[in-house]
């Protein structure tokens, strides 16, 4: 009798600090607990606002506003159409032709983010033409994620790398 005893005593510490522990880890919260649930497009309050003063066009023709695109997609996002709108007055105006460059970012690999790019470039120039820009005036090429604008390997970089370009022929 005495040996059980022993045995529950010794087994009593284990059985409290794995109580504890589990406890414990259950009140630690992570990063990922503290981030809000995503509802919708990630650019939603003010996000392109952000992506203008962020990325900057970097070498892009500058009168154009960049579009940008969800993950794994080629549609016009909602908030992109008064943007393109304003940027097919503008391109009518120009009188010259202008390149729309499509990019990914870098998940995916290389044949799929070049043809998404291809994808996301001809459907702003879609967009364009249905606007009344002559499609003469318009070319498009893809860069995959060849050419990101921001440098990470997170969402917080890969956002601003999906995205349409314009650039000056």
């Amino acid at each position: 009798m005495m040996i059980r005893s022993t045995v529950r005593a010794s087994r009593a510490p284990i059985a409290l600090l794995a109580a504890a522990m589990l406890v414990l880890s259950a009140c630690a919260s992570t990063e990922e607990e503290a981030a809000p649930e995503p509802t919708g497009s990630e650019f939603e309050q003010g996000a392109v606002e952000e992506a203008v003063e962020n990325v900057g066009g970097r070498g892009a023709a500058s009168d154009f506003a960049t579009i940008y695109f969800d993950l794994d997609r080629s549609e016009i996002r909602e908030d992109a159409r008064p943007v393109l709108r304003t940027n097919a007055d503008q391109i009518k105006n120009a009188g010259t032709v202008l390149t729309i460059e499509g990019h990914c970012d870098e998940r995916g690999n290389e044949e799929y983010n070049l043809a998404l790019g291809e994808r996301r470039a001809y459907s702003v120039k879609k967009y364009l033409v249905n606007l009344g820009v002559p499609a003469s005036e318009l070319r498009t090429v893809s860069y995959g994620e060849a050419k990101p604008a921001v440098q990470g390997h997170d969402e917080q970089a890969w956002r601003w790398n999906r995205r349409a370009e314009f650039r000056l022929r």
